[in-house]
């Protein structure tokens, strides 16, 4: 541990907490392989505060570790980034996606950025059910041609390569691969299972966030992506059945667990890397650029992560990673290897303020 350093990030999550910015945070900061922070601050849920341990939604920003997984299974062998999605799962190659390749997936340019705009909760929360719909799906463009960020069909797809390479869903996946050799089984989670359940963060929505979302005009191009009613928000991640499915897209984590993974992409943590540095290098280099067909904003896409940015803010191009909607997010920077991670359970959808204090107190003491 830094005693400083978590001096510093204790005192500014508190201080977002007594302010009655945040509800409750968790904070994590690892560098070249050591824990350097583990801080908390504030309430999990009525009457229970946040420990280390406690698990946060943490929307896209665990769409990270779904990409982990894939990278692990890459390293082994099990795949490549060139591997066709059809070859493994053949029903996903109707309808024009034949070509589509898991690279494609990871760099959001798959062309199947979107569900159905009457898809409902049960069917989403239905593993089977959600596949049957993401293969029956036409492409909006051709595979490579285009980038759009796929909030949901990110994860069910690599899900299901996964979980057809392997033979056993993504979450044993996660365990086994990721999970158990770094000892944060119980950290990491698409589904949470039923005994843990106790351990998950209650979530309340930031009223200006929310309202500045909502003031979002109609056609703004992320709704596109799916019915509005599956757009996370606090009621959402309290759902029981969201908590509970495996959803890749998403997850249910700690800042503790997200920091380790990130360090251990870059480095060794106790005695354990998951990627060789040459992987590193290729996963964290910028895949693709150009316009988001469905943010509005800059594609800033590696494999699986955003690249050069943190949130909305640009960042070295050495810094990769994830954010979620909702506030929680995940970086790591290969150039001075550090990996920071702040879950939060008062929803906004706006802004990452609480990363960002965290960030940025790291990188001035760390670097």
């Amino acid at each position: 541990m830094n005693e400083l350093l978590q001096e510093q990030v204790v005192d500014a999550i508190e201080g977002l907490v007594a302010s009655g910015a945040e509800n409750g945070v968790q904070a994590a900061v690892y560098r070249r392989g050591e824990l350097i922070v583990d801080a908390v601050a504030g309430m999990a849920a009525p009457g229970r505060p946040v420990a280390s341990d406690t698990l946060f939604y943490a929307a896209s920003t665990v769409k990270g570790v779904t990409s982990t997984v894939v990278h692990v299974l890459v390293e082994e062998g099990v795949l490549s980034y060139d591997t066709l999605v059809a070859s493994v799962w053949p029903e996903f190659g109707a309808h024009g996606k034949e070509g589509t390749t898991i690279r494609h997936v990871l760099t959001h340019s798959a062309g199947v950025p979107a569900v159905p705009a009457d898809l409902t909760l049960s069917r989403f929360c239905d593993w089977e059910a959600m596949c049957s719909v993401i293969a029956s799906l036409e492409p909006w463009w051709v595979p490579g041609e285009r980038v759009g960020y796929h909030a949901v069909t990110f994860g069910f797809i690599l899900g299901e390569v996964v979980r057809r390479a392997t033979g056993s869903p993504i979450s044993s996946a996660l365990a086994s691969l990721v999970g158990e050799p770094l000892g944060i089984a119980g950290e990491l989670y698409f589904g949470v299972p039923a005994s843990e359940l106790k351990r998950v963060a209650h979530f309340e929505d930031d009223p200006a966030g929310a309202a500045m979302f909502a003031s979002l005009p109609p056609d703004f191009p992320l709704f596109k992506s799916g019915p509005r009613s599956l757009f996370p928000n606090a009621a959402l991640a309290n759902n029981t059945a969201v908590t509970m499915a495996d959803i890749p897209a998403w997850g249910t984590v700690t800042a503790r667990g997200m920091a380790r993974m990130y360090a251990a992409l870059m480095s060794e943590v106790d005695g354990v890397r998951l990627l060789s540095p040459s992987r590193l290098q290729e996963i964290s280099a910028l895949s693709t650029t150009g316009l988001d067909e469905m943010t509005g904003g800059p594609a800033q896409y590696g494999l699986g992560y955003t690249i050069g940015q943190l949130g909305m803010r640009p960042a070295p191009p050495t810094v990769f990673g994830m954010v979620g909607i909702g506030g929680s997010a995940a970086y790591a920077d290969t150039a001075t290897g550090i990996s920071v991670a702040v879950t939060k359970n008062r929803f906004n959808p706006t802004e990452i303020n609480a990363f960002d204090q965290v960030w940025d107190l790291a990188t001035k003491l760390l670097s």
